[in-house]
């Protein structure tokens, strides 16, 4: 009995040592951008069908021996579940012994902030669940991030969700919309963050209402501008909008170069004007029925969505549920950068081990 005894102790402690290599490994060969496929995870297509919905896109990424499975929703990017970055994360994850699927949010694809995705993320996780056999993790990166954490709320999809990763997530899509306008962020406790927004916010919340910014006749060139822009062919963002009408042009010059003095009241009278609309798509006070434990994860200088983000979803998540919050100086946004110091590599470490171990659970 003794033995017994000593050898569940053993595999006890040996469980979190191992758990925390996995995810050191795991880290490194994301941070590795020239990393290759590993030969031990397979890779393909694996399209979602539901009955009165689109089939919805979407890659699994199956390791040989599978201790868990967690649905990874790449942030607001054009090429969705192709962007290399994300493809990189899902292959590390693999490798470290997770099913992962990858599902192509159609809204998020063309720069949207919509709550009607979490329909999306929800029958992702659903047909996950039904390939694993069990309930599974949800892992959102940027605004898919709050967006999984109202999936996983959803009376429908809450039994498909085991937990749920928020990383660099918003809790309330007009806060940080009107962040964008004042480059100002109250936290929680009522203080106020000052911090330069990332030009990237403005333009997705422009591109996103564009009938609302431009009339008529020259919406269809500074739709194409503006993507162009968003897709990272700025000469060719330029050459388009020189079609524009003269007011037309200086606006979204405006936008090109960062100087949103004249438009900021149009930004934040655009948020006044929808607020309902970003109500749906935000987690904040919509998480009632959340009952799988929680991850957050944020990058401290993040000024796409600020990390104050972060601490109000620890406030509006269950207390029950909260399991780790890391707001982290060697993240930025949904990226790894820089030459985090010791500390920072193991509270990384720690995070992801923490995430490992309950995909394995």
């Amino acid at each position: 009995m003794a033995l017994v005894v000593l050898v569940v102790a053993v595999e006890i402690a040996w469980r979190p040592v191992a758990t925390h290599v996995r995810a050191a490994k795991l880290l490194e060969r994301f941070q590795d951008a020239n990393a290759s496929a590993s030969t031990d995870v397979g890779e393909r297509l694996y399209p979602i069908d539901d009955p009165g919905h689109p089939a919805i896109r979407a890659r699994l990424y199956s390791p040989h021996t599978s201790r868990g499975a967690i649905v990874l929703i790449p942030g607001v990017h054009h090429l969705g579940i192709d962007e290399p970055r994300l493809v990189r994360f899902a292959r590390a994850i693999a490798a470290s012994g997770v099913t992962i699927l990858t599902p192509e949010v159609r809204e998020l694809v063309d720069y949207q902030i919509d709550g009607a995705s979490a329909d999306e993320i929800g029958l992702a996780a659903h047909a996950l669940r039904e390939q694993a056999g069990a309930p599974v993790g949800v892992m959102g990166m940027s605004f898919a991030g709050g967006l999984a954490l109202l999936a996983a709320s959803d009376p429908r999809f809450a039994p498909d969700v085991a937990f749920v990763v928020a990383i660099g997530a918003h809790d309330d899509l007009a806060r940080v919309s009107r962040f964008f306008a004042t480059n100002e962020i109250p936290r929680p406790d009522g203080s106020i963050e000052h911090l330069k927004a990332h030009p990237y916010g403005p333009l997705v919340l422009v591109y996103d209402r564009l009938p609302d910014f431009f009339p008529a006749d020259d919406l269809a060139v500074a739709r194409d501008a503006l993507r162009l822009w968003l897709w990272e062919d700025k000469d060719a963002a330029r050459t388009r909008a020189r079609s524009l009408s003269p007011a037309s042009l200086a606006k979204i010059d405006a936008l090109f170069d960062d100087d949103l003095h004249a438009i900021a009241p149009e930004l934040l009278a655009e948020v006044d004007a929808h607020a309902d609309t970003m109500r749906a798509a935000s987690p904040h006070d919509r998480l009632a029925g959340l009952h799988a434990p929680v991850f957050l994860l944020h990058g401290a200088g993040d000024t796409v969505i600020p990390a104050t983000e972060t601490l109000w979803l620890a406030t509006d998540v269950s207390k029950g549920l909260v399991r780790e919050v890391l707001v982290s100086p060697a993240v930025v946004h949904v990226e790894l950068e820089g030459e985090p110091s010791l500390r920072e590599k193991w509270a990384l470490v720690h995070f992801m081990a923490e995430v490992l171990g309950a995909a394995e659970r």
